[in-house]
């Protein structure tokens, strides 16, 4: 991975606010994502941890606050980035890419091309990420048929197999066993190692201490603080922090 010094800021939120009726979704949170770099994003059920995603990659209006984009040597406003920029994202938000009659392959080579990547190496860029993930057994099994686990891999093959620099992933390990959850590891830290910002939001705090370089932790919609990559103890760590944004001692808690 690159060190922050040599890195650029690829995606930023500043002061996002968005409120749904009466609850609060979203409270001035501010996020900078830089380019070789893995940020992730940790927090209870309910933290806004989804919602400020959809946020950043303009999936739903923030009442308030700004997000930018670099293009080129620039960071332009979301909603006026070019359309043709939009080839260098990938996502996986709750519901992985899949068309349900098609083939694992079909799937990735459509997802390739409608990110851009020509007809005539779509099918090798799609091959090359199957191996990547390890899904080549089920090459050519309809998505229907797969299972829970194989269905978030082939969400995750389709969110990079245009090679994109900016990455935001939802849970990505969801329904993965072990071995999956490894495979997980090596892609990012390979996509990270290319050049690649990434913004991943995961319950798994251990899994995301050895592989991010920051670790923010939303609460209650808010950004409360950032946990120390590689730490000690970082699920401790990490109810410290949000039993102190509640006003609840831990002090003498085994």
């Amino acid at each position: 991975m690159t060190t922050e010094t040599a890195s650029q800021v690829m995606l930023s939120a500043h002061q996002v606010h968005k409120r749904y009726g009466d609850e609060t979704a979203l409270n001035d949170v501010s996020l900078d994502l830089r380019s070789g770099s893995i940020h992730a994003l940790v927090g209870l059920n309910g933290a806004g941890k989804t919602t400020l995603m959809r946020s950043m990659l303009g999936m739903i209006r923030a009442d308030a606050g700004t997000v930018r984009v670099r293009c080129d040597e620039e960071m332009i406003p979301l909603d006026r980035l070019p359309r043709s920029e939009w080839r260098h994202v990938g996502h996986l938000i709750e519901t992985p890419f899949a068309y349900a009659e098609l083939t694992v392959t079909e799937t990735v080579i459509a997802a390739a091309r409608l990110r851009g990547v020509p007809r005539a190496v779509a099918a090798a860029a799609a091959y090359d990420t199957i191996e990547q993930l390890e899904l080549g057994h089920w090459t050519h099994r309809r998505t229907h048929t797969l299972s829970l686990g194989n269905r978030q891999r082939l969400g995750l093959a389709s969110a990079v197999v245009h090679r994109p620099r900016l990455l935001v992933l939802d849970e990505p390990a969801n329904g993965l066993d072990p071995a999956g959850v490894h495979v997980i590891r090596r892609m990012l830290q390979q996509a990270a190692a290319s050049g690649a910002a990434i913004l991943v939001s995961s319950h798994h705090l251990d899994e995301m201490a050895r592989i991010a370089d920051t670790i923010s932790v939303m609460h209650r919609g808010r950004v409360i603080g950032t946990l120390p990559p590689r730490g000690i103890d970082i699920e401790r760590q990490f109810f410290d922090m949000v039993s102190a944004s509640e006003g609840i001692s831990t002090r003498g808690v085994a």
